[in-house]
């Protein structure tokens, strides 16, 4: 059977039959029929779609679609005609005759283009100017589409993909679903000024959300999984707890768009490593395939469950590994650091990347007993001595004069950076890497507090308690981490110190939760708020009681002082987030405009009442979303 497009003139000869199965667009190149289904379609100039006469293949035929489709008299059902032309039965309008027998590759553009500009500006291919131009505009177009898609050849099916994997977790109660849908939802605005306004910020709020509901072993509504994936791949902080709750149906589904692919490299081998039957030997096929994300994310997962089996895979195939490659992988090794990785880190110490010794000796610096660990004490106790004869004693330091090849290849970087003098750039690598359990049997038995305690000589004293500091945080150390912070009301406390406040930061994290917040209460009671962000990052959510309501009356205290309200701003923003929802009472009578002293920032009254309106209003949302993941399914 053939097909014979209708004639489009009656001057015009006589197109050719063509057989059906081969039917392409008039003027434009012909398919290959061994094309893949999607070049085959991209090859006959249409767009998606999935069969004649879906809007679809029109929408998706060319940019300028709509705009030929929306102009002149409007959206209509059926190509109209000339003004007094009678429609031939099995012939196209007389408005596209000629049209058609001047189709080509660019017909359709300039269709377009027409539409764009207007057919008085720009006459349609095949027509006239004149009122019954758009008409005629319209005819063309529809006669065109027609055209375009009477050349489509249908595809082979695709293989249906196999179902979604069931998630056996609770269903989300209904008013927190709801709740989530809003957080994920949320675009807040800048109020003018550059001010944030009264209203929370939702989306600062979604990370205690989701770890509310993840400690509730709560599954979510499969709806919101793709919304879910976009926020998490916007932010990568929200990305370990957003695909712990969205569950084994996000895996699924991002493997249909490339934009959710981090999904896939997050969790190992995309689900497939899991515990189960043929679990290693699966492991072991994705680490020798893998995308290097891919293997980095398994070594991660294997670690933290099995230390040696990570170590064994890593082994497999670490001479053949780049240095890049090999760097990631040894950081990996943090994760449950235990005695057992010494030997493959000495080996390491040999490896020709700086960076991967560097790595190397970092890690067995972590470990006291060590034979790294036992090489740095006897450098860096050469280096620092008790001076008895000054009253009091005092330490005294002297900084290795080189760095010897046996430095080196303990992971001892030679050249110190810009502006670093050599010398005290060497001292710091072997201090902060020596034991610290080396210091109290060099000074005659004194303890953590005594020895920090001790003044230091010729200006060493800051250079030696950095290096105690990172050694402290290295070795997760408490009792020298308490000695080197100090007490929190100490009048140095507040300034640069020995110690930095990025350091006291750092040293806080060495503690428990109740001592880190009762520090950082103690220091905000006593140096107020303008040190204290980096400390606060560093306590725990919800802050303790104490911690709460020192920051509240800190910043009463700034706001009754007039002072200059943006520099809290930081402060603020943490306040929403983790301060205790049972605070929100004692704020209410924060939220009137005070009276602004002569020597206030101008606005400053306003700004305040404005921010501590924010506060009370997240933290009785917070209130709710916490009522809400309580309730049953």
């Amino acid at each position: 059977m053939t097909r014979t497009p209708a004639p489009t003139d009656p001057s015009a000869p006589a197109p050719t039959p063509v057989p059906w199965p081969s039917v392409v667009p008039t003027g434009s190149p012909p398919t290959d029929a061994t094309a893949p289904p999607a070049q085959r379609r991209a090859d006959s100039g249409t767009g998606a779609g999935t069969g004649p006469g879906t809007d679809a293949d029109t929408a998706g035929s060319s940019p300028g679609a709509d705009a030929v489709a929306g102009s002149g008299t409007g959206a209509r059902s059926a190509p109209p005609t000339v003004a007094g032309a009678q429609p031939v039965p099995g012939r196209l309008p007389a408005a596209s005759s000629a049209h058609a027998s001047g189709s080509g590759p660019g017909v359709w553009e300039e269709l377009v283009t027409s539409a764009l500009l207007g057919t008085d500006r720009r006459t349609p291919p095949g027509g006239e100017r004149g009122p019954g131009a758009a008409a005629a505009l319209l005819d063309a177009a529809a006669a065109e589409t027609v055209r375009r898609r009477a050349g489509l050849r249908p595809a082979r099916a695709a293989r249906r993909p196999d179902p979604a994997p069931e998630d056996p977790r609770p269903p989300l109660p209904e008013a927190a679903a709801r709740r989530l849908t809003m957080l994920l939802t949320d675009r807040p605005g800048t109020a003018g000024g550059g001010r944030r306004g009264s209203a929370p910020d939702l989306m600062e709020l979604l990370p205690q959300w989701l770890a509310t509901a993840n400690a509730r072993g709560f599954a979510a509504p499969p709806q919101t999984l793709p919304a879910l994936l976009d926020a998490a791949r916007g932010r990568t902080d929200l990305r370990p707890a957003a695909l712990k709750f969205a569950g084994p149906r996000a895996l699924w589904l991002a493997r249909f768009n490339p934009d959710w692919r981090f999904a896939l490299r997050a969790t190992p081998g995309g689900g497939t490593a899991s515990p189960g039957s043929g679990a290693t030997e699966r492991a072991r096929r994705l680490w020798a395939e893998g995308l290097f994300a891919e293997r980095v994310a398994l070594l991660a997962a294997l670690r933290a469950r099995d230390a040696v089996g990570a170590r064994e895979l890593l082994a497999s195939t670490w001479a053949t590994e780049r240095a890049e490659d090999r760097l990631m992988f040894l950081d990996s090794l943090r994760t449950g650091l235990e005695a057992a990785d010494e030997p493959f880190l000495e080996q390491a110490l040999a490896d020709r990347s700086r960076n991967v010794r560097a790595t190397a000796a970092e890690l067995l610096s972590a470990l006291p007993r060590s034979a790294l660990a036992a090489r740095m004490a006897a450098r860096a106790a050469t280096c620092v001595s008790l001076d008895r004869t000054r009253t009091p004693p005092a330490i005294v330091v002297e900084a290795p004069h080189e760095c010897d090849a046996g430095m080196e290849r303990d992971g001892v970087v030679a050249k110190p950076p810009a502006g670093r003098g050599e010398r005290s750039w060497w001292f710091g690598q072997l201090t902060e890497a020596a034991p610290l359990a080396t210091w109290p049997a060099r000074f005659a038995g004194r303890t953590a507090e005594e020895i920090v305690a001790l003044p230091v000589s010729d200006g060493w004293q800051g250079e030696l308690h950095a290096a105690w500091c990172r050694a402290a945080v290295r070795q997760r150390d408490g009792v020298w981490a308490r000695a080197l912070l100090g007490a929190p009301t100490a009048p140095d406390a507040g300034g640069p110190g020995a110690v930095s406040l990025a350091e006291r930061a750092k040293l806080l994290g060495t503690l428990g939760a109740g001592e880190r917040a009762e520090w950082v209460a103690g220091f905000i009671a006593t140096h107020g708020l303008s040190e204290a962000f980096q400390l606060l990052g560093m306590c725990g959510v919800p802050w303790a009681t104490p911690l709460g309501r020192a920051v509240v009356d800190a910043l009463n205290i700034a706001r009754d002082a007039g002072s200059y309200p943006w520099s809290f701003s930081g402060v603020m923003g943490l306040a929403e987030r983790c301060l205790d929802p049972s605070e929100a009472g004692r704020l209410d009578g924060l939220l009137a405009i005070p009276d602004e002293p002569e020597d206030a920032s101008p606005g400053a009254g306003g700004y305040w009442a404005e921010a501590f309106q924010r506060l009370v209003t997240t933290l009785r949302l917070r209130a709710a979303m916490a009522e809400e993941l309580r309730a049953g399914p």
